[in-house]
């Protein structure tokens, strides 16, 4: 049986009171198990690189638990340091002895530190945050990516107590969302095998973690890789053990467990999504990140703002990796003709962010600091352009955009706007002629650009020839799309492809024909936020423009699909603009070798309903970080709030609230993103 004689709140005292320092060349700290010393265990300092990870220096863990190490060796230049404790006694079970199955992790980064501790949260925070890195005890992987990791750990741990960190106990998500009872409910489990709550804990932790293919777990690291890495697979199989391992005490009302909170049910999926909010952010539309990872996105709304469809005014905000807000807290950034984003956002090879708009029925681009650098009225094109939506760089430098209102096509080259145009407006020319509501597009492997429209099909042009367009037939009315390494083009259908979906169609037309574009992006929303799993769907063509096997592709976390990204293992990401709380889902790509067993492209990976949690809302865009992290855009909240008549208590939240981020669970894609998803 469990039993602990060391509290965790002396344990910690004592460390604070008497840690060595952390120089250049020295580590003090402590390793814990359910708050209470491990003794004799190995602990080892490493540096992780894009190469093999370098040892640094070793030492073993006295009685109270407490270590200090001398570096052997400087580290790297721009090297994540990181300590592994691993065997040892868990003094928190007077009757276990050594156990070799511990192995715990706390990554430290690039910056020293006076002390640091090694427990069951630091293991859970260190692993979600660098999933894509680990292979059993090493770290490994590109610089940026690294640093973006580590500097997250903070978030869900305080790195010199092992107890919480600052994001994950904010008001944002500590009472918001079960994140937090997710996290302990993992550190919990992991404690049982630790200390050996019972006899056979590591046994059946290991067993609940194993993974899809490949051997079972043996150590808690190489575990709680498993859980984070594949966290889909049968839940409900670790969450038994926190009953196994703590049955409530007969007549007592909580379980004895190391860590607080815990779930009360099984999650669809063990995932740690955390929100940020400020910098201006409201009614986030589309999104981007700059080579330094920072996220740029345009809201459709400014802060304390009664936003609405008929008055969009947001401006630009910036989070740095670590999900800090860098522009100003109530306005954003602001000026350029940023007037009411939508769902065009970019970054280009310069880091410069571009946005278009609908408000100021403008382009406006910024520079990595956030001053405008383009007229105060911003790029109109002499006044001509109308609600502007798609916009991307591309390789060569050029910037195409879109005006959904009117049906345009912006030309940049090489990003001089003074020598922009519109290529052609309405049925003047080809492509405009083919274009319904063009909303989003890409470039692919072939220098071709690809427009998804509100209706059933997708535009096609050569960026040398706009006028030779091709349309391919889709889902129903589109809205994002992407393109995969092997040139395949992923598009979103809102009303999936279904008669249903047509129905909706033939009435949003009547609805445009009639009372105008106003009413029918009404008509468009508020059908959408109705919708449940596979109403919408999602349509895969091959680079000739015929359809993939299966396509289009339906399923529970599709309700109402509307940005779909790929990443670096090319699987795919769908937002969801329906229900108030919508998931993001994900689903298997074309190389199915990167999918779980027996799944096929178009599969969905994620749970039946996709995954949720972390305060999501109704989304636009979502983003993959060079660390493999999902970020988000909430965009609306309280569709009635949207439009006319809204209720006076409620009139400022149409506009949704902050970005969610699901960290590590994407294979990392190089940033700024210009063309097709690049992994490293």
């Amino acid at each position: 049986m469990r039993t602990s004689s060391v509290s965790f709140a002396f344990v910690v005292s004592s460390l604070l009171m008497t840690a060595s320092t952390f120089a250049a060349d020295r580590l003090g700290g402590v390793v814990l198990g359910a708050g209470a010393p491990i003794a004799n265990a190995t602990v080892t300092l490493w540096a992780a690189s894009a190469g093999a990870p370098a040892q640094l220096g070793r030492a073993r863990t006295g009685a109270n638990g407490r270590f200090t190490l001398a570096a052997s060796a400087a580290p790297a230049n721009h090297a994540s340091l990181y300590v592994v404790a691993t065997g040892g006694r868990a003094t928190a079970n007077k009757s276990a002895g050594d156990n070799p199955a511990i192995a715990l992790i706390t990554v430290v980064g690039r910056k020293p530190l006076a002390s640091v501790t090694i427990n069951e949260m630091t293991t859970v925070a260190s692993v979600w945050t660098h999933a894509q890195f680990l292979d059993g005890a090493a770290i490994k992987g590109n610089t940026l990516g690294l640093r973006i990791a580590a500097g997250n750990v903070p978030n869900f741990v305080d790195l010199r107590t092992g107890g919480w960190g600052s994001a994950i106990q904010d008001p944002l998500n500590s009472s918001q969302t079960p994140t937090m009872a997710n996290f302990a409910t993992v550190a919990d489990v992991l404690s049982g095998c630790v200390t050996r709550v019972t006899a056979d804990a590591c046994s059946k932790l290991f067993a609940a973690a194993t993974p899809p293919k490949g051997d079972a777990p043996t150590d808690t690291l190489t575990a709680t890789q498993s859980i984070a890495r594949y966290p889909w697979q049968h839940p409900e199989q670790l969450f038994a053990l926190l009953d196994q391992f703590y049955p409530i005490p007969k007549g007592g009302n909580l379980r004895p467990v190391p860590f607080m909170p815990y779930l009360n049910f099984a999650p669809s999926a063990w995932v740690l999504p955390l929100k940020f909010d400020g910098g201006g952010y409201r009614a986030g539309g589309g999104a981007m990140f700059d080579s330094e990872g920072n996220l740029w996105v345009g809201n459709n709304f400014t802060v304390g703002w009664q936003g609405q469809d008929s008055l969009w005014q947001g401006n630009a905000t910036k989070f740095n990796p670590n999900g800090k807000p860098l522009s100003p807290i109530t306005t954003g950034f602001a000026g350029g003709g940023m007037q009411g984003a939508s769902f065009g956002a970019a970054v280009d090879a310069k880091d410069n962010a571009w946005f278009s708009t609908y408000g100021g029925k403008s382009i406006a681009v910024f520079d990595k600091n956030g001053k405008p650098l383009t007229p105060p009225e911003g790029i109109t094109f002499n006044g001509q352009l109308g609600l502007m939506q798609g916009i991307i760089a591309t390789p060569s430098g050029d910037v195409w955009a879109l005006g959904v209102s009117k049906r345009q096509l912006v030309h940049i080259p090489k990003g001089d706007w003074t020598k922009g145009r519109i290529v052609c407006e309405g049925d003047s020319a080809e492509p405009c002629k083919s274009f319904l509501g063009p909303f989003h597009l890409a470039i692919d492997q072939q220098d071709r650009i690809w427009v998804s429209n509100a209706s059933d099909k997708v535009t096609r042009f050569p960026a040398a020839d706009p006028s030779k367009a091709d349309n391919f037939k889709t889902g129903i009315v589109n809205s994002g799309l992407n393109i995969d390494s092997q040139g395949n083009v992923w598009v979103t259908n809102r009303f999936g492809d279904r008669l249903l979906g047509m129905a909706h169609l033939v009435d949003m037309a009547a609805h445009l024909k009639l009372e105008g574009f106003e009413s029918a992006t009404e008509y468009l929303v508020r059908t959408m936020s109705k919708q449940k799993g596979r109403d919408g769907s999602v349509t895969l063509l091959r680079p000739d423009g015929t359809q993939y096997p299966g396509s289009p592709f339906t399923g529970g976390g599709l309700p109402g699909p509307w940005a779909v990204v790929v990443d670096g293992n090319d699987n795919v990401w769908i937002s969801n603009f329906a229900m108030p709380n919508s998931p993001i889902t994900q689903l298997c790509g074309a190389r199915t070798e990167n999918c779980p067993p027996g799944m096929k492209t178009g599969d969905q990976i994620s749970p039946p309903d996709g995954y949720v949690g972390g305060g999501l809302q109704m989304q636009t865009d979502l983003a993959i970080s060079p660390s493999g992290d999902i970020w988000v855009m909430n965009n609306w909240q309280d569709i009635d709030s949207c439009y006319s008549k809204a209720n006076e208590a409620l009139s400022t939240r149409c506009g949704g609230q902050g970005v969610v981020i699901f960290f590590g669970m994407a294979k990392p894609v190089r940033a700024p993103q210009i063309g097709p998803a690049r992994p490293y």
